[in-house]
């Protein structure tokens, strides 16, 4: 391995971005670490703050990144930050929809075009993170489908556009993982529950809990299991334009279902087809 080769990483402060940037590291590769505040503890790589919320930001971050690479360019962009934003979709405020499209969807694009000079001098890749939500939309996770279902649609069409000049354009579809993100996500979406209409989210009250309970008893796999495949994505000579990892197999199967089979698989599945609702 080339110790050359520089590599943009976003969201490297937590989860499966710190487990990435450690075993790229490993790997001699010099590793820009994207953090929106304080700089991770992670020995060896670079911290560049990153807020992909702000157009200026992703500027100056490429701006910076160009100026210590020195013209060399980056052999990879890994978008990798992402947010969950989750909740019956009728009481989720605007800005929680905001908020989901500026992370993940605005935020990759931005990215994207600031570093696409750095990857025609370096002859490098874009590796986006999607999730499996972005195939199959999922019920109280409206927001995160929708997104993700944009970040790979686009995907799919810069792949192409970019095949001219050689950039592999890869998506790594990671299952379940086991890191905070679901954590965060579930107290954000507590804090945003607390300030609805009471009599509105009494409502969806059952339907919330079945879910919650649903995922609880959901495994999740190691983060190994997704470094490995974002490794791949990175480091091969020749990369798979899709990587599908883990548990996220199973909704590739989904998308294969008739959607009336797959809607009542999924609201068994997450006991919806129990819940009694209120008018």
């Amino acid at each position: 391995m080339s110790e050359s080769r520089a590599v943009l990483l976003t969201g490297a402060a937590g989860g499966i971005g710190t487990a990435v940037t450690q075993a790229l590291l490993k790997r001699g590769v010099t590793v820009y670490a994207g953090v929106r505040g304080p700089a991770p503890q992670l020995a060896g790589a670079i911290p560049v703050r990153l807020d992909l919320t702000d157009p200026d930001s992703v500027a100056a971050a490429a701006q910076e990144i160009d100026r210590r690479q020195g013209g060399r360019g980056l052999h990879a962009v890994i978008n990798n930050a992402g947010v969950i934003v989750q909740g019956p979709l009728e009481l989720l405020p605007e800005a929680e929809l905001r908020r989901s499209f500026e992370v993940n969807v605005y935020g990759p694009v931005r990215v994207l075009r600031e570093f696409l000079p750095q990857l025609r001098q370096g002859h490098g890749r874009v590796v986006n993170i999607g999730a499996p939500a972005g195939d199959v939309g999922l019920p109280f996770a409206a927001l995160l489908s929708a997104s993700k279902a944009a970040l790979h649609a686009l995907n799919d069409a810069v792949r192409v556009e970019l095949a001219p000049w050689r950039i592999p354009v890869v998506q790594v579809i990671p299952g379940g993982t086991r890191t905070e993100i679901f954590a965060k996500a579930a107290t954000a979406s507590a804090d945003v529950m607390a300030t609805v209409d009471p009599e509105a989210l009494r409502r969806y009250r059952s339907a919330i809990e079945a879910v919650a309970a649903a995922n609880a008893r959901t495994p999740l796999d190691p983060v190994g299991k997704v470094t490995k495949a974002v490794l791949a994505a990175v480091l091969d000579t020749r990369p798979k334009a899709r990587y599908v990892v883990g548990n996220a197999r199973i909704f590739d199967l989904l998308t294969k279902l008739p959607r009336g089979t797959r809607d009542r698989l999924i609201l068994r599945t997450l006991g919806l087809n129990k819940v009694i609702v209120s008018r």
